[in-house]
């Protein structure tokens, strides 16, 4: 290694969330040093498995969305989520989602109306991350930097001057940058050097994973799915098919009064799960007992330090959304970071990450941990007799089965977790005073009120919106002969790169377009809306950049 590096940014993580941080900033011409303590191609643990619709849009906009779609589960293999007695048990429910061969096409059912181009994807992190990994590795303005960990860093008159080490040799290196963002996990270097805490609740579940090989588990279940729920009074838990052949992840789910993890068999725990006796064979590739919590980082910024992902905020993986909510923290700070960089945005354009993301964290969090607490009152209920055969076993199965499909079809069919949420604090957004409608974990209203997600249509010539619209900022324009040239001409002068897009009024107002004019931000969130050009356009963008008086105030 050299004894000093410059670069723009330094990103500390190489996960899926750092990961896109760094190619989200490099295709807006910054340069990133990313930093991570794994060797090249050293694979993740077994944890995430669902990757959102946002998250896909996200990988379709930097040209990987095909190759993790790709990847993964076989085309054909059911996406389905199964409620059993065991993994190879009597069947109490299914909630169908399309395998990924049919995920463009399938109708019906409560997984397919996703109003996107890019509907969610099932797939592990092992099989994400090198896919993701490859992508950074051929993207120019990346720099990788593994085996190595950051020791320190400190803001000095240029920036931060960061102080990395050799994981193997303990030899030190400088690495001068702008800004620098930890993307490094629950237990990361960059909120200890910020200072920052992680609040909230410590303890909300606590669960035994097991990896394992179990070849001939694929015959035992009868139809697959990606996920199957085992309720019964024995032992609850989850088996995810991994690979769709003979990889599998089971979660066992501790109760409430299991406090110590070594109290608990196991294997035992994994066999009930499954639901086979002591002839099964299977072998263990890893394993980990964690705790789920819902834990938010006091703060996301700290100068010219920032968090994102699991650094700012952990809780219980339910909807998937640990990763994803990291991945739509660096959307949310690539491209203001860029804009900054690049000179057309204020400093006070920071101050939005935090407004932005940290509410929606503590919301979606709260969400994730109502749920879990909800699943863990229904295993802590199944019938004594849900195994029974039988009209009372019948009843008591049907009646387990459908509130276990209303209470997770919210999860995993997650549109308003997707789309529903808002940045109502932004200090970047012009707001209206118009309340955005309110949202679930599974349901939303696409809304143009600004801080709102830019609601999603199909263009005449069979384009999607978001393949339409630019890297920077893109005035949707339903009436033509509004005159846009004096909101050009402000953006021009300041530097901030904006486009005008023609919408056909009809298709864009079944869409929930109700202004004749909406400003879409580069991270497809609505900044501005009218039905006339802005009487000072100047003022506006000065405001949407983060150089407007009031921004600059907040800045000091």
């Amino acid at each position: 290694m050299p004894q000093e590096m410059r670069a723009e940014v330094l990103v500390v993580g190489s996960g899926p969330v750092g990961m896109t941080l760094a190619m989200d900033l490099a295709s807006r011409g910054v340069d990133v040093v990313v930093a991570e303590r794994r060797a090249p191609g050293e694979p993740p643990n077994v944890k995430c498995n669902h990757v959102s619709a946002r998250s896909m849009e996200v990988f379709r906009r930097l040209g990987v969305a095909t190759a993790v779609r790709d990847a993964g589960l076989p085309a054909d293999f059911p996406n389905d989520c199964a409620y059993r007695t065991t993994a190879t048990g009597l069947e109490l429910s299914r909630i169908p989602i399309p395998c990924r061969r049919d995920r463009y096409t399938a109708t019906g059912g409560p997984d397919t109306w996703w109003p996107t181009p890019e509907p969610p994807h099932r797939i592990n992190q092992t099989f994400l991350e090198p896919v993701l990994f490859a992508h950074m590795a051929a993207t120019p303005g990346i720099r990788v930097l593994n085996r190595v960990v950051v020791e320190e860093f400190a803001e000095d008159a240029e920036g931060v001057r960061a102080t990395l080490a050799g994981a193997e040799d303990g030899d030190c290196f400088t690495v001068h940058c702008r800004y620098i963002v930890g993307c490094d996990g629950g237990r990361s270097t960059v909120r200890r050097g910020m200072g920052a805490k992680l609040e909230g609740t410590p303890v909300v579940q606590r669960v035994q994973s097991t990896f394992i090989r179990a070849p001939d588990l694929i015959e035992r279940i009868g139809e697959p799915a990606w996920m199957l729920l085992s309720l019964n009074p024995r032992r609850c838990g989850t088996v995810v098919a991994i690979d769709g052949r003979e990889e599998w992840l089971v979660h066992n789910h501790l109760h409430e009064h299991e406090t110590e993890f070594d109290t608990v068999d196991r294997d035992w725990a994994i066999r009930t799960i499954l639901g086979v006796g002591p002839d099964f064979r299977y072998e263990v590739i890893s394993q980990e007992d964690w705790v789920g919590r819902r834990l938010v980082a006091d703060r996301f910024r700290q100068g010219r330090a920032f968090l994102c992902g699991d650094a700012a905020h952990l809780w219980i993986p339910y909807a998937g959304y640990g990763m994803n909510a990291g991945i739509a923290d660096a959307v949310n700070l690539a491209w203001q970071l860029a804009a900054v960089l690049r000179g057309w945005a204020g400093e006070a354009m920071l101050d939005a990450y935090e407004a932005e993301r940290r509410p929606i964290t503590e919301q979606v969090s709260r969400f994730a941990m109502g749920h879990a607490l909800a699943m863990m009152r229904q295993r802590g209920g199944v019938p004594a007799n849900i195994e029974d055969p039988g009209p009372e076993g019948d009843a008591a199965r049907a009646r387990l089965g459908q509130e276990a499909y209303d209470l997770n079809v919210q999860q995993y069919c997650c549109g308003g977790l997707n789309f529903g949420y808002f940045y109502p604090q932004s200090p970047v957004i012009a707001h209206d005073g118009a309340e955005p409608p309110p949202y679930t974990m599974a349901d939303f209203t696409p809304s143009t009120v600004p801080g709102c997600r830019t609601p999603h249509l199909w263009l005449a010539d069979g384009r999607s919106l978001l393949d339409a619209m630019g890297p920077g900022y893109t005035l949707l324009r339903l009436d033509p002969a509004l005159d846009a040239s004096g909101l050009e001409a402000a953006a021009a002068r300041a530097g901030m790169p904006l486009r005008v897009l023609d919408l056909d009024p009809a298709a864009a107002r079944a869409a929930g377009y109700d202004h004749a004019l909406v400003l879409s931000r580069p991270d497809w969130h609505v900044a501005w809306r009218g039905n006339a050009p802005p009487a000072d356009p100047s003022a506006l963008v000065d405001r949407l950049r983060g150089a407007a008086p009031a921004a600059r105030r907040l800045a000091a």
